[in-house]
């Protein structure tokens, strides 16, 4: 059995699980509980269809190893694997629709879309499994950019932890805490640096897959649809801390959205 086919099998599969757990919860996080281990099956599927052997193959899957690890951890330290740890975006979102519209909408994008984008973001090493050419330089450079972006989001995610951390704290002192929303560190150059890195990391995979085929093959297009549910998603993000923190506008006005970059001049 090929590769691909057994990819679409575990997707199958997962979207089921997934489902089923939404439903009998009512919690709608199960995707986001899953989204930093199924990708590495699919790459691990992919290098192992090649017997371990190819070393653009075994790499992606080192990378992507080292990815699900760092999202776990960090996912898990924030309560994302306890009961009640749903993301509270669903919430927001389930008061705005009504719910035969929630529920559609959990089948369709959260459970479909996006476990179809998990499929679609590792499909760069099913580009390398079909073109087995050998390591280049322009590996050796995408690995370094990995590490780089993978060290970058780490970096973000502890800054962020160690704000929120400390707000809390204050709170439960009954002070009033310094800032409402961390703004220092790399929030000071980009509101969104983790989201930066993250999206960075799966356009380097598609990289690889750039590089195996000497060409830009399809599946670049996990990459594309990524960067795009991440545009989506910091626009609502933004529209719930603009409506819970006012002060978030100048926020906004200062400082890059995604991508980092110095912060505009003039800004009140």
């Amino acid at each position: 059995m090929d590769a691909i086919r057994i990819c679409l099998y575990v997707y199958a599969g997962v979207c089921f699980a997934t489902w089923l757990m939404s439903v009998l919860t009512r919690e709608y996080s199960w995707v986001d509980r899953i989204w930093s281990v199924v990708p590495l099956a699919y790459t691990g599927i992919f290098a192992g269809a090649a017997g371990f052997h190819d070393a653009r193959l075994n790499v992606m899957f080192a990378l992507v190893a080292l990815w699900g690890v760092r999202l776990t951890f960090n996912f898990a330290r924030k309560g994302g694997y306890a009961r009640g740890g749903e993301d509270y975006r669903w919430a927001v979102l389930r008061g705005r629709m009504a719910p035969w519209q929630f529920q559609l909408f959990n089948i369709f994008f959260i459970t479909l879309y996006q476990n179809a984008i998990l499929l679609l973001i590792t499909l760069p090493a099913d580009t390398a499994l079909h073109h087995r050419t050998s390591f280049t330089v322009a590996d050796g450079v995408l690995t370094v950019l990995f590490a780089a972006f993978l060290v970058g989001e780490t970096v973000a995610d502890q800054q962020q932890w160690r704000f929120q951390q400390a707000k809390r704290a204050d709170l439960d002192a009954g002070r009033e805490p310094s800032a409402r929303f961390v703004t220092t560190g790399l929030f000071g150059s980009s509101r969104h640096p983790n989201f930066f890195f993250e999206q960075a990391q799966w356009w380097v995979i598609a990289g690889f897959g750039v590089a195996a085929a000497r060409a830009v093959p399809v599946t670049v297009v996990g990459a594309i649809l990524l960067t795009a549910l991440f545009i989506g998603s910091t626009r609502f993000t933004e529209s719930i801390s603009l409506s819970r923190y006012p002060e978030y506008a100048e926020y906004q006005r200062r400082t890059s959205a995604v991508v980092p970059w110095w912060p505009r001049r003039g800004a009140a």
